[in-house]
């Protein structure tokens, strides 16, 4: 089963820090907010100088009661490449190991060579604008996206992009192509929220309908991101992500 590629292309879409901008009007087509996202994508990567964090990933298997934990620590250089530290894990065995492979995937493809591949852009992602929805209390442009190609690390389905910060607030779909015969299906949610003037990945939820093993839920939730840059963080007075979920 490879769960880990699964996770990894969820994560490779991950929007990182990005600080604010002045609100734009409402006429844009999806391709000019997207190419906006990505600008500011940049810029984040230039002003921010990288980033750290903590992950929580819960594994549960439905049709054995199995569940797994992990925690794990994450410090992303300023192109982008993750490098990740197993702090605790706990229950299933093989739910840990499929965790642990995720994360090896995921650095691999955070490989500056690499990630362009799996980015929301116009290159990979065909896109029409839906209109505006209002998204925990900030407008945000909604577009539907289309992969270019079939492949295990895109998705078809909705963007949330935020309309004053061209920020990726919410993403879900399914992915473009499962990784093997094993896996049926592929569903995920992911969400952003801004700590200061940087949004981060705040939670992801994703299904997997598995062959023999039925459906697994992976859930991460993410803690005390924030920028490596010290200059950022005095200029910007930012405060770490607020740790809203129990860490075990």
């Amino acid at each position: 089963m490879r769960l880990r590629i699964i996770m990894a292309a969820l994560i490779a879409c991950a929007s990182v820090p990005m600080t604010g901008q002045t609100a734009p009007g409402f006429s844009l087509s999806a391709d000019e907010v997207i190419a906006r996202m990505s600008a500011r994508d940049v810029q984040r990567e230039t002003m921010a100088g990288g980033y750290t964090g903590t992950r929580q990933y819960d594994l549960e298997n439905h049709l054995f009661a199995k569940h797994a934990q992990m925690i794990v620590n994450v410090a992303c250089d300023p192109d982008r490449k993750r490098h990740f530290q197993v702090v605790s894990k706990e229950g299933w065995n093989f739910g840990n190991n499929a965790l642990r492979q995720a994360l090896e995937t995921e650095s691999n493809i955070s490989r500056p060579s690499v990630r362009p591949m799996t980015l929301v852009t116009k290159d990979n992602y065909a896109s029409q604008m839906i209109g505006t929805a209002l998204l925990n209390g900030r407008i945000a442009y909604v577009i539907d996206v289309v992969p270019k190609r079939q492949d295990v690390y895109l998705f078809r389905g909705r963007i949330w992009v935020d309309a004053e910060d061209y920020a990726l607030a919410r993403m879900e779909g399914q992915l473009a192509k499962t990784p093997s015969y094993w896996i049926r299906t592929v569903r995920f949610t992911f969400e952003f929220r801004k700590s200061g003037e940087y949004w981060f990945p705040w939670l992801s939820t994703s299904t997997s309908e598995v062959r023999m093993l039925g459906a697994t839920d992976v859930t991460i939730r993410f803690f005390d991101y924030s920028p490596v840059s010290v200059s950022v963080v005095g200029q910007s007075a930012l405060s770490s992500m607020e740790a809203s979920y129990v860490k075990h």
